[in-house]
């Protein structure tokens, strides 16, 4: 699986928000405890100097941490897993672009009607709500990290209009892009 094109302070933000979307694609290791976990897992959090990232199973066992008895980040529950993952890796690292679910079964590797139906089934989301929810996650760390304007940051992050990305990022944020900003400095 190719390593996702998160900044360590993006993955630091996943970990906080126990985001679950992220959940297998990298693995959050505590040096202290010598303990990795999922994204999401609800444990009490470290500390930020005492974490480190992986995106392979089997290298942070090989660097000597543990499973969490919490969140159980070495068991998948379902066969599709990988396939779920290997498409969430493809639309973070891909999430600039124009796709069409074609694009992503293409990739993949398998037909766009299965893809979709075996993604909303382990995902309970379709690829593009999915891949939408990750370009709102990407224009909030932009407007919390940089000085890009609205506009800016809507293509940037891969939006093709700006009333799709405002109307996205209130829907997901309860807030406007403008709003967001204004709140994140405060």
């Amino acid at each position: 699986m190719a390593n996702l094109s998160l900044s360590f302070e993006e993955m630091w933000e996943k970990i906080i928000a126990c985001d679950r979307k992220y959940d297998g694609l990298f693995f959050t290791a505590v040096k202290t405890t010598r303990i990795y976990c999922r994204p999401s897992c609800r444990s009490k959090k470290p500390k930020k100097i005492n974490v480190e990232f992986y995106f392979d199973l089997d290298k942070v066992e090989k660097a000597g941490f543990r499973a969490c008895k919490r969140c159980q980040p070495h068991t998948d529950h379902s066969p599709y897993i990988r396939l779920v993952q290997n498409v969430v890796t493809f639309l973070v690292n891909h999430y600039k672009e124009k796709l069409v679910l074609q694009d992503i079964a293409d990739h993949i590797g398998i037909s766009s009607f299965y893809l979709d139906r075996i993604f909303k089934q382990e995902t309970a989301e379709t690829p593009r709500t999915y891949l939408e929810k990750i370009r709102v996650d990407k224009a909030a760390y932009l407007l919390k990290s940089t000085n890009l304007t609205n506009l800016e940051i809507c293509y940037e992050t891969g939006f093709q209009s700006p009333s799709h990305f405002y109307k996205a990022f209130r829907s997901l944020n309860h807030c406007s892009p403008s709003e967001y900003r204004k709140l994140s400095k405060e």
